[in-house]
């Protein structure tokens, strides 16, 4: 059962399950800690039934079509990909959009994501934009669409699961890639093989798995899940709990909002007076880099800042480090706030309270107790 991957019940377990079917799971935020995310410890989010051709059935029938404002409809093999256009590998954030939703009140329908919900691996595959420019485009082509294997929960193999996308000046950004390796090995069933996009800056759901057809489209896609409230948010504030027009009021969720987790120490340890304390974790930003992080230990009082790495490319997550000694013994909580190159930085509360609990950016929180 997909319950049976994971030791979900053990706290240092990689990850825990929120659904079985689908299958969602995220990991805890201590166990991300790593600079590079493994395979074991990257989020689950599936909206359907893993389909088989991701455990390699029918692999020789397998092909992408790329069709609609496209000077020429084509078919692409798992060898066409490989041996006729340059590969490339990028580390790049994959982050569910619903990443952080638990902390909404009121509380919002869907997986109640903590921090877990995101990761950030070494991708390997091409660049779409090449792909794309080998078959060329036309100048009506405004949106790329996806059509992936997967099943729908009520097993019907006719009905689209999910089939997002994003504006052609994104599929033809250097960085949006067709991906059959992460970490240096095939993508994994759970992970999108044979091929999976990867969207980076965008929310998780435009980086869809087990690809089968590539839509090139004279206006935005319509898709399963592009419609209605799915992976949209208020052009404007609301109240939370406030009732929103979806037709008329929400729009597509593109960029992603800068970001950060702690990753060491896990919450709730123990560390002793007078000793040096240290802190690290990992900060993000679906557009720009990583500016600057700051640590509280006094609830926001004082502000440490934090030496951040350089990221190992666009779109890859920066390492971020501080250290500093309590003032006394007590209780202490570590808050981080990270800020974008565009001078945007995350808030302290939860913002921007929204229908599909999208965006949750609060600054992450752990406990210490100082004996």
């Amino acid at each position: 059962t997909p319950s049976s991957l994971f030791a979900s019940e053990k706290t240092d377990s990689p990850l825990r399950i929120l659904s079985d079917r689908p299958l969602n799971a995220e990991t805890a935020m201590h166990l991300l800690d790593d600079e590079v995310t493994p395979e074991e410890r990257l989020f689950v989010r599936n909206n359907g039934i893993v389909p088989e051709i991701a455990y390699g059935k029918g692999l020789e029938q397998w092909n992408l079509t790329i069709d609609g404002e496209v000077g020429k409809s084509q078919s692409f093999t798992l060898k066409d990909l490989k041996t006729k256009f340059k590969f490339y590998q990028y580390q790049l954030v994959l982050e569910c959009g619903g990443n952080g939703r638990a902390g909404f009140f009121p509380q919002t329908p869907g997986s109640q994501w903590t921090y877990g919900a995101v990761g950030c691996p070494v991708w390997g595959g091409v660049r779409l934009k090449d792909v794309l420019s080998s078959i060329g485009v036309k100048p009506s082509a405004v949106y790329v669409g996806y059509y992936s294997h997967d099943i729908h929960p009520s097993g019907d193999k006719e009905k689209a699961v999910i089939s997002r996308g994003f504006p052609i000046a994104k599929a033809l950004d250097d960085m949006t890639m067709l991906a059959w390796e992460m970490n240096g090995k095939p993508l994994s069933p759970l992970h999108g093989f044979p091929v999976r996009l990867l969207c980076p800056g965008f929310p998780a759901s435009a980086s869809g798995k087990w690809l089968k057809r590539l839509w090139v489209r004279d206006r935005v896609h319509d898709g399963a899940k592009m419609t209605g409230t799915a992976y949209r948010v208020p052009q404007y504030p609301v109240a939370p709990g406030a009732k929103v027009e979806a037709n008329n009021e929400m729009v597509i969720i593109e960029k992603m909002p800068v970001k950060s987790i702690i990753s060491f120490p896990k919450s709730k340890e123990t560390h002793q007076e007078k000793k040096t304390f240290h802190v690290r974790g990992f900060a993000w930003t679906g557009e720009e880099a990583i500016r600057e992080v700051h640590v509280t230990y006094d609830f926001g009082q004082t502000w440490v800042r934090a030496h951040v790495k350089s990221p190992r490319n666009r779109f890859a997550w920066q390492r971020w480090e501080a250290e500093f000694i309590f003032p006394g013994r007590g209780y202490y909580e570590i808050w981080a706030r990270a800020m974008d190159s565009t001078g945007r930085m995350q808030p302290m509360v939860i913002p921007n309270w929204n229908p599909g609990g999208y965006l949750n950016n609060a600054m992450p929180r752990i406990a210490v107790n100082v004996e």
